[in-house]
C-alpha cells in the first residue's frame, strides 16, 4: 500500500528542484530517495494494486520510478491521479500499470477477496484517503496522513460517520501516523492558518513594498487563501515554480480549484527570470508566490534572494514563510543560510503561518476509539514517535508486543 513512498529531503538534495536527468530507479534507490524493493521482492508477483492515500510528494513520487517492477494498476483519488500524470509528464516516462481514480468516500474491488474503500480525510492536500482495506480475515485500516478538521477551507470534512461504522464492525489492525503522537493537543484547523495568514497579509503595512509568500506546492487550500488576501491588497497575484505549476495544473484539471482566473502561474525556469525582469520596477504591485519554503538552494527564492534577476529584495520587503521546516539537517541548514540573508538586508521575515496536516495525539486517540482495532501498528515515524504512539495505545489498554507493534524496515507481522 506505501511502495510509492519518496524520500523527500533525499530526493529533493539530489534534484535541488533542478536539472537532473538520471531518475532511474537504480540510481534513485542507490541515492535513498525510493523504497529497496529487494525487501520484499518474494512479495511483487502476488501484489493486487498500488494505492497511494494522497498526493504529496512522499508518498506518490517513487511511483513513476518502481510501479513498472508491479503487474498491479495504482487506484489512487482523481487529484493525485492528476499529480501523478503531470509527474510521468514532466520525467517523460511512461508506466504499463492502469493508473485508475476512485473518488473520496468511494470502493474499488482489489480482488474476489479483498475491497478497498477510500474514506474522505482531511490534510494538507485535497482528496486525501483513509484506506480501509476488507479481507475475509477482516479489515485494515491504513491511517497515515490525516487529521481531523471540522472546519477544512477547500473539500468536505472527515467521514466520522463511516469510520464509526466500520469500528462496530470490527477492525482487525491499524496502522496509524505517529509523527505529533507526543504532542498533546488536537491539531487546528485549517481555519486557523487561513486566519494566521490574513492576520500578516492585511495587517502588516506593506505599501510600497514587495510581498513574497511561499508554501507547499501541494496544499492548494493555502493557495487558495493567499489568492484571496492577495485580491484584497490589491496586487497581481503571480505563481512562480515548476511545482506550483504542476501541483496548480492538476487540482484545476480535476476541477478542485480555479486559480487561473486570479493569478499568473509560470513553471519553466527561463519564464521565471523574464517575469521577474519585469516585475523589478514595480514589485509593490505584486503579490508573489514561490517555490522554495525549505530554502532549496535552486528554488525561486534562493534565486531571488542571490540576486539572479533585477528583483531584488530591500529592507521592509516581506517575506512570508506559510510552512514549518521539515525537521532534517539538510532543511534547517538551508532555511537558516536563506533567512541569514534576508536579515543581513533587513527584510521582514513572517515564520510558522501554518498548521500542521498530521494528527496530534488527541485526534489519534478519538481515530483509536473510533475504530477499536484489534491492534495498532504506529507508522510514519522515527522510533520516538512510535513509542509514543505506543504509549498512547497504552492508555487505551493496549499492550506493546501483544496487540502494539513497533515495526522497523523489512520487519513483518504476521496477525
Amino acid at each position: 500500500m506505501h511502495s510509492g513512498r519518496i524520500h523527500r529531503d533525499k530526493y529533493i538534495t539530489y534534484t535541488e528542484d533542478e536539472d537532473v536527468y538520471d531518475f532511474s530507479p537504480k540510481k534513485l534507490i542507490e541515492i535513498g530517495a525510493v523504497p529497496n524493493l529487494n525487501l520484499i521482492e518474494d512479495w511483487i508477483p502476488k501484489v493486487k494494486a498500488i494505492m497511494p492515500t494522497h498526493a504529496h510528494l512522499d508518498h506518490i513520487g517513487a511511483i513513476p520510478f518502481i510501479s513498472n517492477r508491479f503487474h498491479a494498476p495504482i487506484v489512487c483519488t482523481p487529484f493525485s491521479k492528476a499529480v501523478i500524470e503531470a509527474i510521468l509528464n514532466d520525467e517523460k516516462i511512461e508506466l504499463r500499470n492502469d493508473i485508475i481514480s476512485v473518488n473520496p468516500n468511494s470502493v474499488y474491488k482489489v480482488s474476489n477477496n479483498i475491497t478497498a474503500e477510500f474514506i474522505n480525510m482531511t490534510h494538507s492536500t485535497p482528496q486525501t484517503a483513509m484506506i480501509a482495506l476488507h479481507t475475509k480475515y477482516g479489515t485494515l485500516i491504513y491511517g497515515n496522513d490525516f487529521k481531523f478538521d471540522s472546519q477544512p477551507t477547500i473539500g468536505k470534512k472527515p467521514n466520522f460517520k463511516r469510520l464509526k461504522e466500520i469500528g462496530k464492525k470490527g477492525v482487525a489492525c491499524l496502522i496509524l501516523d505517529s509523527i505529533y503522537a507526543a504532542s498533546a493537543k488536537k491539531t487546528p484547523s485549517e481555519a486557523v492558518a487561513k486566519e494566521m495568514l490574513k492576520e500578516v497579509m492585511l495587517g502588516t503595512n506593506s505599501r510600497g513594498k514587495a510581498v513574497i509568500v511561499t508554501t507547499f506546492s501541494s496544499h492548494l487550500a493555502r493557495l487558495n487563501s493567499i489568492i484571496e488576501f492577495g485580491k484584497k491588497m490589491n496586487r497581481k497575484i503571480v505563481f512562480l515554480g515548476r511545482s506550483l505549476r504542476k501541483y496548480v495544473t492538476a487540482g484545476e484539471k480535476v476541477r478542485i480549484i480555479n486559480f487561473s482566473k486570479n493569478a499568473e502561474i509560470i513553471g519553466f525556469r527561463d519564464k521565471i527570470g523574464k517575469k521577474l525582469n519585469q516585475m523589478a520596477n514595480n514589485k509593490d504591485r505584486y503579490l508573489v508566490v514561490v517555490t522554495g519554503h525549505q530554502g532549496e538552494p535552486k528554488s525561486v527564492l534562493s534565486r531571488i534572494i542571490n540576486d539572479e534577476f533585477k528583483f531584488r529584495l530591500e529592507a521592509g520587503d516581506h517575506v512570508i514563510y506559510s510552512c514549518t521546516i521539515i525537521p532534517n539537517e539538510t532543511n534547517q541548514l538551508n532555511r537558516e543560510i536563506m533567512e541569514n540573508k534576508l536579515r543581513d538586508r533587513g527584510v521582514r521575515i513572517f515564520k510558522d503561518i501554518h498548521v500542521s496536516g498530521h494528527c496530534a495525539r488527541e485526534d489519534q486517540r478519538d481515530l483509536i476509539e473510533l475504530l477499536k482495532p484489534k491492534n495498532i501498528i504506529p507508522a510514519h515515524g522515527d522510533i520516538n514517535m512510535a513509542t509514543a504512539m505506543a504509549e498512547l495505545a497504552k492508555e487505551l489498554g493496549y499492550k506493546l508486543g501483544k496487540n502494539v507493534f513497533i515495526m522497523g524496515d523489512g520487519k513483518r507481522l504476521k496477525i
